[in-house]
């Protein structure tokens, strides 16, 4: 099956690809390159440099597209509130007239940040959310709620029959840029430099941390799968941040702590609630935080040494 991954040259994707290309896919990646990987690209894939909210024209037909393409690091869409809502929104047209166009399956990569800061814990996916729009963060959940509405309306019309959304929660592993400013990139780099870990608040906020691996593992039986419903894709198992600044310090070293205070609407509790998961796709990750951070670790050390 032909196969088009947009934002396949970040992290997610980056591994998503590596994934299709040895099921025997054939491969195209649309990205900006506004936040790729670190990691070469894949050889067997064709990558083509381009914006989704205008993208050049690409030769197909696709069987699927996974429209992944969108910063997902807190400083990057901070920087760039419009593009991020623009990938979101206008991007999601595009790709979703494009699956149109080939009768292709459309899996659509929204986020556990659609919940907000959330009233209902674990969180399913009939929870409504709780996200303050007027928040300098809401550029990011609100492009993604919008991109979920875009494609549920593609296929309600019959435009798109072949819909599905995915909505990840807090991923880590190898291919992560080392400065995106997620919470496991930014303790491990601070403790393999020796300096303090940075901790937001109290600590006592929660989340929940699934490899790269189980979550790819996850969008690839999406994509095979007929579902149309959101689900859920991450690990429920659900740490405080106190807890990972402990694990990071029993793992590489303990390098003190400094505390600042919480960043506006930054959610104090998420953990996903995976039974649509497990009842309608099989899945479950597999991978113990303890066992992930080891491998994530030894891939940011080249970053240090």
């Amino acid at each position: 099956m032909n196969a088009l991954v947009t934002g396949g040259a970040g992290f997610i994707g980056h591994n998503l690809v590596r994934e299709l290309l040895s099921s025997g896919h054939d491969v195209v990646v649309l990205d900006s390159r506004i936040s790729s990987s670190p990691l070469d690209d894949h050889e067997g894939a064709r990558y083509v440099d381009g914006d989704v909210s205008d993208p050049p024209d690409i030769e197909g037909p696709f069987g699927i597209i996974f429209h992944l393409a969108s910063v997902a690091s807190p400083p990057k869409y901070l920087e760039d509130p419009i593009g991020t809502l623009r990938a979101g929104s206008e991007g999601t047209r595009q790709m979703l007239e494009w699956a149109e166009r080939d009768s292709a399956r459309f899996v659509f990569a929204s986020t556990s940040e659609i919940y907000g800061d959330p009233l209902v814990h674990p969180q399913p996916e009939t929870y409504l959310g709780n996200v303050d729009v007027t928040s300098s963060r809401a550029c990011y959940d609100e492009a993604k709620r919008f991109g979920e509405a875009m494609t549920h309306a593609f296929h309600r019309k019959g435009r798109v029959p072949d819909t599905g959304v995915a909505r990840i929660f807090n991923t880590y592993g190898p291919a992560m840029d080392p400065d995106d400013g997620r919470v496991i990139t930014n303790f491990v780099m601070q403790a393999l430099r020796g300096e303090p870990l940075t901790i937001y608040g109290d600590g006592s906020q929660t989340r929940s941390f699934c490899f790269v691996d189980d979550l790819v593992r996850g969008l690839i039986l999406l994509g095979e799968s007929s579902e149309t419903a959101p689900i859920n894709l991450g690990n429920p198992v659900e740490f405080t941040i106190n807890e990972l600044a402990d694990l990071i310090a029993v793992t590489i070293a303990d390098t003190g702590r400094r505390r600042l205070p919480l960043p506006e609407s930054d959610p104090t509790r998420r953990r996903p609630d995976i039974s649509r998961a497990r009842d309608r796709l099989g899945w479950t990750p597999t991978t113990p935080l303890e066992s992930g951070l080891v491998t994530t670790i030894d891939y940011l050390r080249a970053f240090v040494e």
